[in-house]
């Protein structure tokens, strides 16, 4: 999974780190969690707690998308077989193999698989988005769609709200992206901006029955915040939309400022909110999500003869304030042995952003990699606090921000202290961490849990 694995093998502590990335991204696989959850019995189809009698139904369909959606739909159709009539899915990387494991490519038969970007929209995402809701709006009361929601969607399921245009979601989602806003607020503004965020998708859906699978990338399950909630209630409005905008001081196009104006206004209709009865046919199971792969990477540590102390699921804020926490824990770990003795392994998953202020490039996990070098460093430098611990942080889909590296791993002799800063000050972690050869390649995975990190804590 890991493409360059060998090189980055420097210790034994660097192997237990990347083995316990592989084994959190191989959990969160999302054929493997389809398997799971889903099952068909004597024409009935279980879903979680929800059950199905295909005889009630004339038409079974899969929609949606996310960065897994395409996997989810290949096991769907595994699963029901003949069944499935068919149905439509919109993914960023549609030869993505599941969680890296298979190298056969994601190719169903009966679902078309459907190009968009991330994690900026584009003109290819647009036109398979106008599909699928062309396809949801040619739903009636004898169908039943199967709605493959996961991690990705607010950026590859991208249809503009009437009077914006691509250029204005890109130039928005450019400066959301660079403001260290939360994904929450981030989802706030885009689910305002779009004709399919927002519940939209379920309203479009109507009369049909909808059974939706959701992989999480959100720190909390927030159902409306994932892939922006296009088949669960908005609690946010308009006005919350502009006021992100105004938090965070984000330049974005006139159109998109006056929309949100308007809507605030009530020239434009709400977001379907909690209580609409559009929602009354849709039932949703979280079929996986960070903690999934968090457990697993625990548990690989624990075989490798690591003790392992999952620190949270949940971790957010900025990359490079995180990292200062984890690295300190390293270090009370190799001074007092608490909360924990070494040899030990500190899991987290969650997801950080990054406040822009330089002209580098980036992803939070490069980020949060490149901050932990600099604290090692230093702890290095003035004892042998930082001799024995090895960091490593991935985003799980395989792309960290605007980069083909999946994150980075480093230790306290990976880059100077002084070199790392500057790095840190122009926002240049994929620089700095290319240079030292401590960038963790996959390639798109299939999966999307966020973020997942290790800090491996040898005994000295």
């Amino acid at each position: 999974m890991i493409r360059n694995r060998d090189q980055l093998s420097a210790t034994p502590a660097h192997k237990v780190a990347l083995d316990c990335l592989t084994a959190g991204i191989k959990a969160a696989d999302p054929a493997r969690l389809t398997r799971e959850a889903v099952s068909l019995a004597d024409g009935t189809l279980t879903v979680g707690d929800a059950s199905y009698n295909l005889a009630d139904y004339d038409e079974v369909t899969v929609l949606g998308g996310g960065k897994a959606a395409a996997v989810v739909a290949a096991e769907l159709e595994a699963i029901l077989c003949d069944a499935l009539d068919g149905g439509l899915v919109i993914t960023d990387s549609p030869d993505a193999s599941p969680a890296g494991v298979d190298p056969t490519p994601v190719d169903p038969d009966r679902v078309e698989v459907l190009a968009g970007d991330h994690p900026i929209p584009s003109e290819p995402g647009v036109e398979s988005t106008r599909r699928l809701l062309e396809a949801a709006e040619a739903a009636d009361e004898s169908t039943l769609i199967l709605g493959v929601i996961t991690g990705g969607g607010s950026a590859l399921m991208a249809a503009p709200a009437a009077g914006l245009s691509l250029a204005d979601l890109q130039a928005t989602t450019d400066a959301l992206l660079a403001s260290g806003a939360t994904i929450d607020e981030i989802n706030a503004v885009r689910k305002h901006c779009s004709a399919i965020k927002g519940g939209r998708l379920a309203a479009a859906t109507q009369p049909a029955d909808v059974c939706s699978l959701v992989v999480s990338d959100v720190v909390g399950n927030d159902l409306a915040t994932i892939a922006s909630g296009p088949l669960v209630a908005d609690p946010t409005t308009y006005a919350d939309a502009r006021a992100v905008l105004d938090r965070y001081d984000c330049d974005v196009p006139a159109a998109v400022a006056d929309h949100l104006e308007g809507g605030a206004a009530g020239k434009i209709a709400e977001t379907p909110s909690p209580g609409d009865p559009v929602f009354a046919s849709v039932t949703t199971t979280i079929i996986g999500d960070g903690r999934t792969a968090v457990e697993a990477a625990a548990d690989r540590a624990r075989e490798a003869g690591f003790d392992p102390l999952v620190l949270s699921s949940q971790i957010r804020g900025e990359a490079r304030e995180a990292a200062k926490t984890q690295v300190a824990i390293a270090e009370e770990i190799q001074a007092s042995g608490q909360p924990i003795a070494p040899p030990a392994v500190v899991v987290s998953g969650g997801e950080t952003t990054v406040t822009v202020d330089g002209d580098g490039v980036g992803g939070p996990n490069q980020e949060f990699a490149l901050s932990a070098a600099v604290e090692l460093g230093v702890a290095a430098g003035d004892s042998d606090a930082g001799n024995d611990t090895v960091v490593a942080a991935v985003d799980t889909d395989g792309i960290d921000g605007p980069t083909d590296a999946a994150g980075g791993i480093v230790d306290s002799e990976t880059i100077a202290p002084g070199v790392g800063r500057n790095a840190l000050a122009a926002n240049d972690a994929t620089a700095a961490l290319d240079a030292a050869d401590a960038l963790i390649e996959t390639g798109p995975t299939g999966t999307n849990v966020n973020d997942l990190r290790v800090v491996v804590v040898d005994v000295p």
